[in-house]
């Protein structure tokens, strides 16, 4: 076994023979530190290689049952339950709620009889106790494991047999087969490795928790997030009441779904009816549009808030929360140059209600309706339910999967929905109940919505 000294950057694990104050590959400063990587000799490779060809139709195909948790939002994220041996990462910001939620789905699992070992590099086993009281969590297949030594969860695992692995956090459980600091790349890419093997080795569902950077990203290497079957992100704000867990990526379901989860004394609570929770508390009076939201598999509506104020200083300010911020300054550009309005004048300010984070485009028009809104001071009707993507020439571009959002706003009572007009040409089975209005341009969608100059 061959030993070398290499300059790692912890950030994206870019190699260099020789220290640099700044990684050439991702750019960051001050990222490269020393590690020990030891190299196997080419005998030493090909003595651990084993083979296993065989051909496409010799190979057997099972569908795989899934474990329900009992916990409907994390079963819907995970595509229906826990598939045997899949890996899963959970990242998110500190104090957002990723160990309540595992223990309190652990618990969950341990009372259908299910073998949990969970394994905390970060707190003792009385402070997991206390959470578990408070999480009324009680259970003897649950067990715990208070240490930072990957050879410890080993040695834990051969003694318990579990069906589930929990790891808390995996940028602080070292290896003793790796030379170097625990947290560094070399670590974490050594930790996640013997985890995936054990999982699909063992067959063991596995679960790790990921630290994330200031940017909001997992730390570690990206190749950690390639190694798992599944990214989960917790979002939310700690002071708010609800959180989103977010599928980035999931080879069992579909990814970009999410479940949301309401934060209680005792633990968190799953929200069957997002929409109507975001909507209970809709503004009254101008700069509010009501929007919906395709994530994942799940329509759900949301209340989209816009401000317009004349600004004190020299440049405008374009400040959001919950929206893409270059996104709100080109649909400005656009109400400016397409509709008519003068917004170079005034500081704008766009907020999705309820700590939700819109990443689709088909909440454009929702928001210019809100601007417009805001710097005419009229109100958009309060029945109204927007929906389409905004072009640089003006034109409302359709949306995927029109009918699911048509359904969810009839469901809670919506009469009248903005769509756009290809949308409607080009729609297919019954008819729904609640008019739709067509548009094929943004000036159509203020005339429509009472907020035009003509209106």
């Amino acid at each position: 076994m061959k030993k070398r000294r290499l300059f790692i950057c912890q950030s994206c694990g870019h190699q260099e023979a020789k220290w640099l104050g700044q990684c050439p590959a991702c750019k960051e400063w001050t990222t490269l530190v020393e590690e020990v990587v030891a190299k196997p000799t080419k005998s030493q490779r090909l003595a651990k290689v084993t083979t296993n060809v065989q051909s496409l139709t010799e190979i057997g195909f099972e569908s795989g049952e899934r474990t329900k948790i009992g916990i409907p939002e994390l079963d819907r994220v995970l595509g229906g339950g826990l598939v045997s041996g899949a890996l899963t990462l959970v990242g998110g910001d500190p104090g957002i709620g990723k160990s309540t939620l595992l223990l309190q789905a652990m618990g969950a699992l341990a009372s259908q009889g299910k073998k949990i070992l969970y394994m905390s590099a970060e707190e003792s086993l009385q402070q997991i106790k206390v959470r578990a009281n408070r999480l009324e969590v009680f259970s003897e297949n649950l067990f715990l494991l208070a240490d930072t030594n990957l050879d410890a969860l080993e040695i834990a695992r051969r003694e318990v047999s579990p069906d589930v692995i929990v790891v808390d956090s995996i940028q602080t459980v070292g290896s003793s087969a790796v030379d170097s600091s625990i947290g560094s790349v070399s670590q974490i890419r050594a930790v996640t490795q013997h985890l995936m093997d054990l999982a699909k080795g063992k067959n063991i569902t596995t679960f790790v928790v990921g630290h994330v950077t200031k940017e909001g990203t997992i730390a570690g290497p990206k190749v950690m997030e390639h190694m798992v079957d599944t990214v989960l992100y917790f979002e939310g704000e700690r002071t708010g009441a609800y959180r989103i867990l977010r599928a980035h990526k999931n080879r069992f379901g579909s990814a970009q779904e999410i479940g949301v989860f309401e934060m209680h004394g005792g633990g968190l609570r799953p929200v069957s009816n997002p929409s109507e929770v975001f909507l209970s508390q809709r503004a009254q009076g101008p700069g509010a549009a009501v929007v919906t939201s395709l994530e994942g598999s799940r329509p759900i509506l949301l209340e989209v808030q816009g401000l317009a104020t004349s600004s004190l200083y020299g440049s405008p300010r374009r400040t959001t929360i919950g929206f893409d911020q270059q996104r709100v300054a080109m649909l400005c550009a656009v109400l400016d140059a397409r509709a008519g309005f003068e917004l170079s004048g005034y500081d704008i300010y766009v907020n999705v209600a309820g700590g939700v984070r819109l990443t689709e485009p088909a909440a454009d028009l929702g928001v210019m309706l809100a601007l417009a809104s805001a710097v005419r001071g009229l109100e958009v009707p309060t029945d109204f339910v927007v929906v389409g993507e905004v072009g640089l020439s003006g034109e409302v571009r359709g949306v995927s999967q029109l009918p699911a959002r048509i359904l969810e706003a009839e469901a809670l009572g919506f009469s009248r929905c903005i769509v756009p007009q290809v949308d409607l040409d080009r729609w297919t089975g019954a008819a729904p109940s609640l008019p739709l209005h067509g548009v094929k341009t943004v000036s159509e969608a203020l005339e429509e919505a009472g907020l035009g100059f003509n209106s």
